[in-house]
């Protein structure tokens, strides 16, 4: 059974003639007849009495609203297909990570908005890790995450490097860690820290600079919002590592101090002929799929997202503004 029978059985129907049908489907009157003949084979049953008129028989009149239903579905869905190309569609869903959604999406979102007032836009803060599952799942149109060659190398998805920014580490102002102008990993390692839960990527790569150093993580508190970690270490023992874009009130704040990690290759084992590591710093990219960026608000929402927040993470006034009168 095919379509096109089904809408020639119902222009037979609703014309009560053969050539009446075929004029309006725009084909010749044989052409109806071998459709209606198909679908009586197809079906194992007589549609049609073929008089003067065609009327239908009990088995056509049975399947006259079965057929209505069933191109009206397929009419509905090519619309909302023409309405997804033309950019008409309902909703637009990001992902992003914890740290750009108070200062550096807002101006983003609100240009948006205004390019696409009819698309309500839906951001939800996640761990890079679980935004990637749900992106692949099909629950949001676009993921803004620490990158993770792991999850991204994939030929359906799309990555766009946004930028690269440094971690730094978080202590209250009053913490033996703020004498140092910048704080060395031997003295990092011993005392206990605050960490991302598990799903986050800032969770695993301050695990693997420990593991790579030889040393152990004392991970005394898992959280997973700016907020709460400058609350917890504003009370003075705990400490973090955390990227830049998530210290902008932090630097502000005056019971809280920011400082640099100083690059090394191991613990307690450093040799003078040996280059240090490279600054600590995590990558941020624009993730999607290949299908997603043909339509138009996601495309747009992509351009603008590609363009504007690596700027807006750089006009942040942060460790400039801010951060060198504690030191």
């Amino acid at each position: 059974m095919r379509l096109e029978q089904l809408q020639a059985f119902l222009a037979v129907a609703e014309t009560g003639s053969f050539q009446q049908a075929a004029q309006r489907c725009g084909i010749t009157q044989s052409a109806i007849s071998r459709q209606i003949q198909g679908l009586e084979t197809d079906l194992g049953v007589t549609l049609f009495h073929r008089a003067n008129h065609a009327r239908l028989t009990m088995a056509g009149d049975r399947l006259l609203p079965r057929a209505k239903k069933i191109c009206q579905e397929w009419q509905n869905a090519v619309q909302d297909l023409a309405d997804l190309i033309a950019g008409k569609q309902p909703e637009l869903c990001v992902a992003a990570i914890h740290s750009l959604c108070a200062y550096h999406l807002p101006p983003i979102l609100q240009r948006f908005c205004q390019s696409y007032p009819d698309v309500q836009l839906r951001v939800t803060a996640l761990g890079s890790d679980r935004a990637l599952k749900v992106l692949k799942d099909g629950l949001v149109d676009l993921a803004i995450v620490m990158n993770n060659r792991f999850l991204t190398t994939n030929a359906e998805m799309v990555v766009e490097v946004l930028y690269d920014e440094p971690i730094k580490v978080l202590v209250a102002v009053d913490h033996p860690l703020a004498q140092f102008e910048a704080v060395p990993w031997d003295e990092l390692a011993k005392y206990p820290q605050v960490v991302f839960k598990d799903g986050y990527g800032m969770q695993r790569i301050v695990q693997e600079q420990f593991e790579r150093r030889g040393a152990t993580l004392r991970a005394a508190l898992e959280l997973n919002t700016p907020d709460a970690f400058r609350g917890v270490v504003r009370q003075g023992e705990l400490i973090a590592l955390l990227p830049e874009t998530a210290l902008v009130e932090a630097y502000a704040d005056p019971t809280l101090a920011v400082r640099p990690v100083a690059p090394s290759l191991t613990i307690g084992h450093q040799k003078p002929d040996v280059l240090p590591d490279p600054p600590l710093t995590r990558q941020v990219v624009l993730v999607t799929t290949c299908d997603r960026l043909q339509i138009p608000p996601i495309q747009h929402f992509y351009k603008l997202v590609s363009e504007l927040l690596p700027l807006q993470v750089n006009r942040l006034p942060l460790s400039t503004a801010s951060g060198e009168s504690k030191l």
